[in-house]
């Protein structure tokens, strides 16, 4: 089961890619313009995203931009344009793209080309775990383990923890943690402070040492040399 999130505000277009790739097992969802098409990215995980590059609100190129520098998301983008410059595509790899398709172009090779992308992302992230010192966390389940424990995380928990791991050890700012959560209508600052101490109950509290860093004023980070790809 592949899920992919198409970002495209033609609404024929989609019609055709639903119609094409759910008989074909896929699960899909689907937003009309970048911001909140950015939203559904950084608040799901995915296989696969489809992005057009001329869109509403935010277009593919910044999208792009803020997925892998500001969020470190990994997730293969395959990008849809209706023109061919080379420097749009120059820039878009440049940007993190994983792929470049020319409208119009064959469903069957965009089928042939997201499995390729998949088969690559996963070959990145083997069964879909990340590790960092000696915690372990599952990508698609709240589910981790420190010093071979078990530990279950809350769907937000494990959300942040993620996006934490993904960008270390650069901090995350606060405002990124609070899109990711909430999107555009965060809550009182308070409810982000509450679901990070009820992360490091979850991680730090049973360890050592401590992997949580609070970065006074602007975010937090995950301690620690290096982070790993493991199975």
């Amino acid at each position: 089961m592949t899920r992919l999130l198409i970002i495209e505000d033609n609404p024929e277009l989609v019609a055709n890619l639903y119609g094409f790739f759910e008989p074909l097992g896929y699960v899909i969802d689907d937003a009309r313009d970048g911001a909140t098409g950015l939203r559904m990215a950084t608040q799901n995980d995915y296989d696969a995203i489809l992005l057009d590059l001329m869109l509403p609100r935010l277009d593919g190129m910044t999208l792009c931009r803020k997925l892998r520098e500001e969020f470190q998301n990994p997730v293969p983008v395959l990008m849809l344009t209706a023109r061919d410059p080379v420097d749009d595509r120059v820039q878009g790899f440049a940007l993190g793209a994983d792929d470049y398709l020319v409208k119009p172009f064959s469903l069957k090779e965009l089928d042939a080309r997201i499995k390729a992308l998949v088969r690559r992302a996963q070959g990145r992230q083997v069964l879909g775990m990340l590790r960092w010192e000696d915690l372990q966390v599952d990508t698609r389940a709240p589910q981790a383990w420190r010093q071979g424990q078990p530990i279950a995380l809350t769907p937000s928990t494990h959300k942040l923890l993620l996006c934490l791991m993904r960008a270390a050890p650069s901090v995350v700012r606060k405002q990124e943690m609070e899109y990711l959560l909430w999107g555009d209508d965060p809550p009182d600052s308070g409810a982000l402070r509450t679901h990070i101490h009820e992360l490091r109950q979850q991680i730090d509290k049973s360890f050592e040492p401590a992997l949580i860093e609070t970065m006074h004023g602007v975010g937090w980070r995950l301690l620690g040399p290096a982070a790993t790809m493991s199975d």
